[in-house]
C-alpha cells in the first residue's frame, strides 16, 4: 500500500510518500518534499492567506515531482493528455493558470506512479491555502483514477506522537485508549480525548487566542520576530539560567476554572500593561533584561496552564497516555514541565511527544492519519468531485 499526503492548511507546502511493504503493519517514508513560508510571511509578522495561496500553488507540483524522485517513482513517458482531462484540470484549477500549465506538462511527461491512495488536509486551516492541496489532490485523483482519503490535520497531530521511528519507518505504538491528546498549535489549543483513531470527543479547548498565537503576539510586543514562539522561548531559557528571581508574576487565566477550556488573551493584555508601565507609556525601550524576564513570566504562566488542565483531565477520564501535538510541542520547556509534572502527580501515566521536525506542519502527518483511518477501518474514500475545504474543521464530527 502506497499513499501520496498533501499538506497546504497554513505556511508549508508538504508532499510525503508513505508505503506499507506487503506483510507489516509499519509505515516506510519513501519520500517527503517540504517549502516553508517562513521567510516570505516573517517581514509582515503573521501569515497573510492570499500570499500563501500564491506560495502553495508555485511549489505543489514541484514538490510533488520532488517527493516521487526521492521514491524513485517519477518515470518519465511521453503521452498525451485527453481533452476531458485538460478541462477538467481547467475547471478545477480556476485562476490559477501557472498551476494549469504545469499540470498538464507533469502528466505529458512522466506516466502514473503505483500509488493506492492519495491524502489531504481538508482543514481546518487558512482556506484559500487549503483550496492548493485540494485542488491539487482533484486532479491527480480524476487524472490517475486514484481515491482520495480526506484528512482532518488535527488528527495529523495526534498520530505524529503515537508512532515510533526507526530509520524512516514508522510504527504505531500499542496504546491503551482513550488516550487525552494536548493539540497546541498557532491556531488551536485543545484537550481531545482520543477513543480510537478516528473517533475523537474535544473536552476543552481556547475561548481566545491559541497558545501559539499569544506566543506571537507577545513576541510582537517584545520587538521580537516571527515566529515568536521560539524567540520567546529562547529568551526565558536564557533568563530561568542567570537564577535571578523572577519580578513580574503573571495571570494564569482559566487555571482554577471547573471545565478544560483556556484562554491566553487576559495573559496577553497583561503583558501589554506591565511593558506600557515599565517603559513609562512607551517613551523608553525595554532592556534586554527586562524582555527576557517578561517573556519568561508569559511563558511560565502559559506552560502551567497547559500543564495542569492536562493532568487534571488525564486524572478524570482515566488515561494512561498523554501525547501532546502541534507546533508549540516543540517547546522544549513544555516538555520538560510536563513530563515532571506528570510524573510526580500521575505516576505510570506516559507523556508522549512527536519528533521536533514532525511538531510542524508536514505532509507525513496527514499520511500517517489517513493510514490509521484505513488501519482501524474509520475512512471512507470520498469522490473527488465532493473535496471542499473546511476552515474551521472540528476534530470531534
Amino acid at each position: 500500500m502506497k499513499i501520496l499526503s498533501i499538506e497546504t492548511s497554513c505556511d508549508e507546502t508538504g508532499i510525503s510518500l508513505l508505503e506499507r511493504p506487503e506483510g507489516s503493519q509499519s509505515l516506510v517514508l519513501l519520500g517527503n518534499a517540504l517549502a516553508s513560508q517562513i521567510a516570505l510571511h516573517a517581514q509582515y509578522g503573521g501569515v497573510f492567506p492570499a500570499m500563501a495561496k500564491r506560495a502553495h500553488a508555485e511549489k505543489i507540483i514541484p514538490l510533488t515531482k520532488e517527493c516521487l524522485a526521492q521514491a524513485s517513482m517519477l518515470t518519465e513517458q511521453e503521452s498525451t493528455l485527453g481533452t476531458d482531462n485538460r478541462e477538467t484540470i481547467v475547471s478545477i484549477c480556476t485562476h490559477e493558470d501557472e498551476m494549469i500549465n504545469e499540470f498538464v506538462t507533469f502528466f505529458n511527461t512522466y506516466e502514473k506512479p503505483d500509488i493506492d491512495y492519495i491524502a489531504v488536509t481538508v482543514g481546518p486551516g487558512l482556506e484559500p491555502a487549503l483550496w492548493v492541496g485540494i485542488n491539487a489532490a482533484k486532479v491527480l485523483s480524476i487524472v490517475w483514477n486514484i481515491p482520495v482519503i480526506p484528512v482532518n490535520h488535527m488528527e495529523g497531530h495526534v498520530v505524529t506522537a503515537a508512532v515510533s521511528e526507526t530509520d524512516k519507518t514508522y510504527t504505531f505504538n500499542d496504546l491503551e485508549f482513550p488516550i487525552l491528546a494536548l493539540l497546541v498549535s498557532g491556531g488551536h489549543t485543545e484537550l481531545v480525548l482520543t477513543k480510537s483513531y478516528g473517533e475523537y470527543e474535544k473536552i476543552g479547548q481556547t475561548r481566545d487566542d491559541a497558545t501559539g498565537e499569544a506566543f506571537d503576539k507577545v513576541a510582537r510586543m517584545l520587538g521580537l520576530p516571527y515566529p515568536g514562539g521560539p524567540a520567546v522561548s529562547k529568551l526565558a531559557k536564557e533568563f530561568r539560567a542567570s537564577g535571578k528571581a523572577q519580578p513580574f508574576d503573571m495571570p494564569r487565566p482559566m487555571l482554577h476554572s471547573q471545565d478544560y477550556d483556556f484562554s491566553f488573551s487576559g495573559l496577553k493584555t497583561a503583558m501589554l500593561y506591565a511593558i506600557r508601565d515599565l517603559t513609562d507609556n512607551h517613551t523608553r525601550e525595554l532592556t534586554d533584561e527586562e524582555k527576557s524576564a517578561l517573556a519568561a513570566a508569559f511563558e511560565d504562566a502559559a506552560i502551567e496552564v497547559l500543564i495542569k488542565k492536562t493532568a487534571k483531565a488525564a486524572e478524570e477520564f482515566y488515561t494512561q497516555t498523554i501525547i501532546v501535538g502541534g507546533g508549540v510541542s516543540g517547546n522544549t520547556y513544555l516538555k520538560e514541565q510536563l513530563i515532571e509534572y506528570i510524573a510526580k502527580k500521575l505516576p505510570g501515566v506516559a507523556v508522549l511527544f512527536p519528533e521536533p521536525w514532525l511538531a510542524t506542519d508536514n505532509a507525513v502527518m496527514i499520511g500517517l492519519a489517513a493510514y490509521a483511518r484505513i488501519m482501524n477501518d474509520t475512512f471512507v474514500a470520498q469522490s473527488a468531485e465532493t473535496l471542499k475545504a473546511n476552515g474551521n474543521l472540528s476534530i470531534a464530527q
